[in-house]
């Protein structure tokens, strides 16, 4: 049961967030493109790690130091937000599975398949 009630309340953070991350001033956060993939909080609240993507991955190491830097004032708002007793302490994680799924698809997008091989099972 406590499960359910964790797996509810990370989509309620990372919707939250989602919006949140609109309202943060730092240039190095406004100017990327940011994506919440995957939220894990613990058991008692105190700590949740964000999973981030970035569209642009030349900017992700200078937006990772505007998230961190950011993070306060974003704890804030959530447990405001969300009405939270304690607010958790924001860990912020880089998230690079859709950078690694595109080069997969690339590497098997350039392999070669000899189409008489496929088509003749002897």
């Amino acid at each position: 049961m406590a499960s359910n009630r964790i797996a509810r309340i990370n989509e309620e953070i990372q919707k939250e967030l989602s919006n949140l991350l609109r309202t943060v001033k730092d240039p190095r956060v406004q100017n990327t493109m940011i994506s919440i993939t995957h939220v894990e909080t613990t058991p008692d609240l105190r700590y949740t790690k964000v999973y981030v993507s970035f569209l642009e991955e030349d900017r992700a190491k200078e937006a990772m130091k505007g998230l961190k830097s950011a993070a306060g004032y974003l704890r804030r708002q959530l447990g405001s937000n969300l009405k939270f007793h304690y607010s958790p302490e924001i860990v912020w994680a880089l998230d690079d599975s859709i950078t690694y799924g595109a080069h997969m698809l690339e590497l098997i997008n350039s392999l070669e398949v000899n189409r008489n091989d496929e088509a003749d099972p002897e």
